[in-house]
Parts: structure tokens; C-alpha cells; sequence
């Protein structure tokens, strides 16, 4: 409705009443007007039906929605299922042309502008997370695991005799067969056990730097969200040894966007020292669903190099959800769930650490990772049957790491898979506040823990008593 509609609506019903609903509509407009001149978050989040109204908006601007149009080109946007247009918003063009996976489309202007907006969203949002010194982003339709590898493939451009990378051994396959996925093979480097921690060995990394030829180097990357008794790698410390030795950095962020410990240190990082690339999770840091990550630098250029080397035009979804929920959010929003996040964790230790007195236990002295917790050391191997246990039992999340356990990642073998190193002294389980947990998650889960511990202490004794007969 324009002015003149407005004009004409007034012959048809009372003019108090088109002034009111013009109002109504005006003031939604002016969300949209705010957002296109600011390109930050909202302060408070808007309401679904406003987020619907702009994205219909959108999309009337591709061509796949033009009144009356003639597409005779191999791909016009058109789409069979009503269901899956509906589920689209009825944008189908994606995001990105062939030589730039961010470029404008002539075909999809609303997608564009989708496109522009979230980038432009999502650095504020990391802004906002703590990560100040970041200059620039782009969100890919690709996971974590493979946004790890793009940057890579992308690094790989600028130094194609690069053999290595090198990487300090984290128990979750995903960052390794990102290396592996490259053709590139993994220096490993294993972390040292300071108390129940296991922290960063910047002398084996030194070590590393001074006896490989550097040319054959393409980066490092350290993981700054893990599993406890892993602390997040010291991006800091490697950050200054890469500046040093002149080597880039991908830093694997995957989950660590909702703790200021580690986007305090991830940005003093980027002050002192050498960060090239940052990857971290949508769904993990943002609540939607799995199949994008938040590619960002402190250089332009580094994102441009990703952008240019994208084969392809992309998926819009993994965009769109994004979009929608930073809208959604608002800085409020966002706010309050980084805060009652840090909140949970606190809570979720106290609980934890009260229950394990109960029973003689302990949680592991972890104060170095603001994510995770482990506790309940125990020398059981089978421990993964209590894992079981609470899984079938409403309770997800939490890993059983037991002893001795051996895992292959291609042709790279690790004993004691899951604890980090290859000598832990004992097994454990961990559990994690996210973003999103609330207090009722963390009391929920230690009721079923506490009954299920019991439980679990039971059989141990049954099977003790049937070995002895």
C-alpha cells in the first residue's frame, strides 16, 4: 500500500480508519527503513509477522516472482513443490554467481539484499559476542567441517607447495578430516597435562616451526571450544609464534561465539599476533539448523579470497535461517542468552560438584574452559554403558569417556580417543552449557544423573560379586 492507495482506500471506509491501519503498516516500515540505513541489529527483536512481511517483500523482487515474466533460461527459479516454495519464502535463485559466491544476482535482488543484510547482521553479531577486531564475514550454506576446509583449499591458492598443518590434537574428528579432506597432512601435536587441564604445548609448536621449512607450512589451527578436560587452545600464545615465524592461523571457534573467555581471547589474539581466518558454527552459536558457519578476519581480503574461490552459486537456507533469527533476536535477546548461558554454567558446576560429593567423587579442576565440565573420574573402562543409560533416558549431550579406547581418522591412529592425549589417567564424562540452556535443563539432567548413578553403581557391584563366585 502506497500513499495514494491509502488516498483512494479512504473511499470505500472512514478515513480515521485507513489513518489507523496506515499507521499500523508505517510504523513496520520503519523497522525496515532502520535496518536498511543502520545494517546492525536490531535492538529489540522483531515479530514474526514484520520478518514475514520483509521477506515477501524480498521476494517479489527476484525474478522467479516477477508478474508476468518469461524465463527461458536452464534455471529460472522455478520450483514443483508448493510446499517447498512456501518453505523458501519463494526464493530460489540462492546466493552468489559463478566467480563469487556473495556476488549480486540480476536475476534475485531480494536474495541479494538477504544476502548483504546477514553478512552485514552477522558481524555484529560477532561484534557484539566480544570479537571487535573482526573486519569482515560471510556466512556459508557449508558446516563447520567443511567451511574449515574451504579455508584451506583458499590458503592453499597463496601457497600451493604447502604440504602441512599443523594441529593440536583435538578429540572430535571433524577438524582433522577437514585437513585430510585437502589432500594436506596434519602435524600433530599432543597437549600437556597441567593438573586435571590439558592446556596448549607452545614449545612443541615452537619446535615445529623451527624444524619444518616454512614455505611447506600453510597454517595452524587451533580449536578454542573443546571438551574438558581440553582447554581451549592459547590463540593468544599461537597467535604471537605465528607473527613470528610468518605463518597463517584458522582458528576453529566452532561453539566458542557464546563465552567472553574465549572472544576476549580470540580478540587480544588478533591484537597482538597473527589470525588470518575464524570459523564457528551457525547452529551451535545461533540455534538453527546444521549447515552454515561464519567465515570472518580481520582482513577484508582474507574473506574476498574465500568468496572468489567458492565454485558456484550456493544455498540461500542456511542464509535465511541466520537472517531470520537475528532479526528474530534483536541485541536484547542476544544479550540475555550470553548471559544466562555464562549463568547456567556456573549453576550446572555447583550441582554437579554437590552430586559428586554425595558419592565420594569429584569434578575435574577445569577453570579454563568456560563451556565444559568433566567429572565422575573413575578407572572403568566400559563407562560408555552409563552413557547409554542416560541417553535412553532423556538425556543428551553428555559424552562417557572411557579408557584405552582406539580410533583411526583415515590413516592417523589415536589411543585413549576421546580424552585428548594418549595417557589420561582415568575415564570421565562431560557436559556442556550451550546457548539456550536453561535452569530447569541443568536440574533435569542432575535428577537423571544422580538416579541413573545409582543405578549404574548397582550393576558394577552385581557383576563384581558374579566375578568373585
Amino acid at each position: 500500500m502506497n500513499d495514494k492507495n491509502f488516498e483512494l482506500a479512504k473511499n470505500l471506509i472512514p478515513s480515521t480508519y485507513v489513518l489507523q491501519g496506515r499507521d499500523a503498516i508505517k510504523r513496520r516500515e520503519h523497522l525496515t527503513t532502520e535496518l536498511l540505513s543502520h545494517r546492525k541489529l536490531p535492538e529489540v527483536g522483531w515479530d514474526d509477522d514484520t520478518i514475514e512481511l520483509f521477506l515477501n517483500d524480498l521476494a517479489m523482487m527476484d525474478s522467479n516472482n516477477f508478474l508476468g515474466n518469461s524465463g527461458v533460461g536452464e534455471r529460472e527459479g522455478r520450483i514443483e513443490s508448493r510446499l517447498v516454495a512456501q518453505r523458501h519464502y519463494n526464493l530460489a535463485h540462492g546466493i552468489g554467481r559463478a566467480g563469487d559466491v556473495a556476488a549480486i544476482q540480476p536475476k534475485a535482488a531480494g536474495s541479494s539484499i538477504i544476502c548483504e543484510l546477514t553478512r552485514k547482521l552477522s558481524l555484529d553479531f560477532i561484534h557484539m559476542c566480544g570479537i571487535t577486531e573482526v573486519k569482515d564475514c560471510i556466512v556459508l550454506p557449508l558446516a563447520t567441517g567443511m567451511s574449515i576446509s574451504m579455508c584451506l583449499l583458499s590458503l592453499r591458492l597463496q601457497n600451493p607447495k604447502a604440504k602441512y598443518v599443523v594441529w593440536f590434537r583435538v578429540d572430535q574428528k571433524t577438524c582433522l578430516k577437514s585437513i585430510l579432506n585437502t589432500g594436506l597432512e596434519p602435524i600433530i601435536i599432543e597437549p600437556k597435562q597441567v593438573g586435571d587441564e590439558l592446556t596448549t604445548d607452545l614449545e612443541h609448536l615452537k619446535s615445529v616451526l623451527q624444524s619444518t621449512p616454512l614455505e611447506e607450512i600453510l597454517c595452524i589451527i587451533p580449536t578454542t571450544s573443546v571438551f574438558a578436560p581440553r582447554l581451549p587452545d592459547d590463540v593468544v600464545g599461537v597467535s604471537r609464534l605465528a607473527k613470528e615465524f610468518n605463518v597463517p592461523v584458522v582458528v576453529n571457534n566452532a561453539y566458542g561465539l557464546q563465552s567472553g573467555v574465549v572472544c576476549k581471547a580470540i580478540n587480544r589474539a588478533l591484537r597482538v599476533g597473527r589470525v588470518d581466518l575464524l570459523v564457528s558454527s551457525t547452529d551451535k552459536n545461533l540455534m538453527v539448523p546444521v549447515g552454515g558457519a561464519f567465515v570472518y578476519a580481520p582482513q577484508t581480503a582474507a574473506i574476498d579470497l574465500i568468496r572468489g574461490n567458492y565454485p558456484g552459486r550456493a544455498s540461500m537456507s542456511p542464509i535465511l535461517d541466520v537472517f531470520i533469527t537475528l532479526l528474530h533476536m534483536g541485541r536484547r535477546r542476544v544479550a540475555a542468552l550470553l548471559r544466562e548461558r555464562e549463568e547456567c554454567f556456573e549453576y550446572l558446576h555447583t550441582r554437579l560438584a554437590t552430586l559428586a560429593q554425595r558419592f565420594g567423587q569429584r569434578v575435574l579442576e577445569t577453570p579454563g574452559n568456560p563451556i565444559s565440565m568433566a567429572g565422575f573420574e573413575y578407572g572403568d573402562k566400559e563407562v560408555t554403558r552409563f552413557g547409554a543409560m542416560l541417553y535412553t533416558r532423556g538425556v543428551s549431550g553428555a559424552r562417557c569417556v572411557p579408557f584405552h579406547n582406539k580410533k583411526s581418522v583415515g590413516k592417523y591412529a589415536f589411543s585413549n580417543y576421546g580424552s585428548h592425549c594418549e595417557n589420561y589417567t582415568h575415564a570421565y564424562f562431560t557436559a556442556a552449557a550451550a546457548i539456550g540452556i536453561t535452569r530447569e535443563d541443568v536440574d533435569v539432567f542432575v535428577e537423571r544423573l544422580e538416579k541413573n548413578w545409582k543405578q549404574y553403581l548397582k550393576e558394577l557391584e552385581k557383576q563384581k560379586k558374579v566375578g568373585e563366585k
